[in-house]
């Protein structure tokens, strides 16, 4: 098999999966937490870097929100049946030239790696976002080669024509061209609840990873046995509680109402 249809055949099996390869990824990313920048966390335990954790805390939130903000602008512009809107196979009966994909080809994967940069940055661990950025970037350019095949066998010399002027992942801002379809969010709220409250999860996890190795490993047993049961509520867990309790009542509308119905030319 050509190494052309060969990447192409991976790409759209990473594709099929991307929703489910991404918590793999994070998962297995727990051990190398558990297992480096122990001179950093113990500086941490002693309450020397409170304030720069408190830094690192921001910057990775904001990082994360703004990867969200470009996947919702994304997705509330998007008409039905274009590129990017797809979820089980490559499918797209339009291109969609305009709005955010008048500046970047693949804005949901620069949102998704955004999102997770916030992440990996809260780790405050320098060897796993360097790893799992490595690892995000093989495997985002494997699916962006097999859509961008699929999207040149369909739509031939006007996609070539559209990617010759718009960048892959990093946005050329200069070449902006309003959306013709107007933001919708109803259309956000009924496809993003799932992956937003699947970030506030993987923060709380983080959150409640680094405080266990940091205070139970570093600090003396008898101080560590001292702090109450309440000391473990972490802010992060009532956040998590506060977007479930958001999940389930989108879900409900998305289910057993109209109110967040599909609107006419979208998905």
């Amino acid at each position: 098999m050509a190494l052309l249809h060969s990447f192409e055949k991976s790409g759209n099996i990473l594709f099929k999966y991307r929703g489910q390869i991404p918590i793999i990824i994070f998962l297995l990313a727990l051990p190398i937490i558990a297992n480096t920048n122990t001179i950093l966390y113990y500086k941490l335990a002693m309450g020397q870097l409170d304030g720069i954790r408190i830094t690192i805390l921001i910057l990775s939130i904001i990082i994360s929100l703004l990867g969200f903000f470009i996947r919702a602008y994304t997705i509330g512009t998007t008409p039905r049946g274009t590129s990017g809107r797809n979820t089980e196979k490559q499918v797209a009966s339009q291109l969609n030239t305009k709005g955010i994909y008048s500046i970047v080809r693949h804005p949901l994967y620069l949102g998704n790696y955004l999102m997770w940069a916030g992440l990996l940055i809260f780790t405050m661990n320098i060897y796993v976002f360097i790893i799992i950025s490595l690892v995000y970037w093989l495997y985002y350019e494997r699916i962006m080669f097999a859509e961008e095949r699929f999207l040149e066998k369909q739509f031939g010399q006007v996609y070539l024509d559209w990617s010759m002027k718009v960048p892959a992942f990093i946005p050329a801002f200069n070449k902006f061209q309003k959306s013709d379809i107007p933001f919708s969010l109803k259309t956000v709220l009924r496809r993003e609840y799932t992956g937003i409250f699947a970030m506030t999860f993987a923060y709380t996890v983080v959150d409640y990873f680094l405080t266990l190795r940091i205070y139970s490993l570093y600090l003396p047993f008898e101080i560590a046995r001292s702090y109450s049961w309440h000391f473990w509520i972490r802010p992060s867990l009532y956040i998590l509680i506060i977007m479930f309790i958001v999940m389930m009542i989108l879900r409900t509308l998305k289910h057993h109402s109209k109110l967040l119905e599909r609107e006419e030319n979208r998905d």
